[in-house]
């Protein structure tokens, strides 16, 4: 993560930095990592964490309240009428990207009521690859998420500082340090076309071992959002 920070230059002096919190594996290894990395990186920033509560019922508040109160930092949660409005009033067949949407509407709000300058997603290298194949093969688009992107109209800066750490590192942590995460996040989990592309990742591994590297290669040479 430090490595993606440094490179990307996602970190300033006196940022304050509002950390997404969902209550999944990526969420909750970002925050560790971030109350890690405040006690010894040279360049001082604050850090808080939001979280947004979609209307779902398996929303844990006090799951995620006990996380952050462990680190000893501050946690905001914003409500959102996404399943309401997504699930109940529209009936989205492909519902995620109104979702997030929604939640990311919200999320700003919180981030800017707080004062904060710089907002975290958890988004992974996994992540990275499903949504350029995402992108490619439903829109014949290709692009995916910039590690750093600059929102004029909220004067905000996204920074995505897992964009270096592959989902099973993720895991990998939450496991190796005995962490709790919340057992679902999102009702499209495992049914999602974001799922299909992760399977077809998994799939093509088997015959071209290197095809995840060879992807991010091609996104780190080709992209003109990653040329900062």
């Amino acid at each position: 993560m430090r490595k993606a920070i440094e490179e990307y230059k996602m970190i300033e002096e006196g940022d304050k930095i509002a950390i997404c919190l969902s209550g999944g594996k990526d969420s909750i290894t970002m925050l560790h990592a971030f109350k890690a990395l405040q006690r010894f990186y040279p360049k001082k920033f604050e850090i808080i964490a939001i979280s947004i509560n979609p209307g779902f019922e398996f929303f844990d508040t006090k799951f995620l309240q006990n996380i952050c109160d462990k680190l000893e930092i501050p946690l905001f949660i914003g409500e959102s009428r996404a399943k309401e409005i997504v699930f109940d009033i529209r009936k989205e067949k492909n519902p995620c990207s109104l979702c997030a949407n929604l939640r990311r509407g919200v999320i700003n709000s919180v981030a800017i009521e707080q004062g904060c300058n710089k907002i975290a997603l958890g988004h992974n290298q996994d992540d990275v690859l499903e949504t350029f194949l995402l992108n490619l093969l439903y829109t014949g688009n290709i692009s995916t998420f910039s590690p750093v992107s600059y929102m004029d109209r909220t004067k905000i800066t996204l920074i995505r500082p897992l964009i270096y750490t592959p989902e099973k590192e993720t895991k990998r942590f939450v496991r190796k340090n005995n962490l709790f995460v919340m057992p679902k996040v999102c009702p499209m989990d495992g049914t999602s076309k974001r799922e299909y592309m992760k399977q077809l990742i998994i799939s093509l591994t088997k015959d071209i071992p290197m095809i995840r590297a060879n992807l991010f290669g091609a996104i780190q040479r080709n992209l003109d959002d990653w040329k900062l």
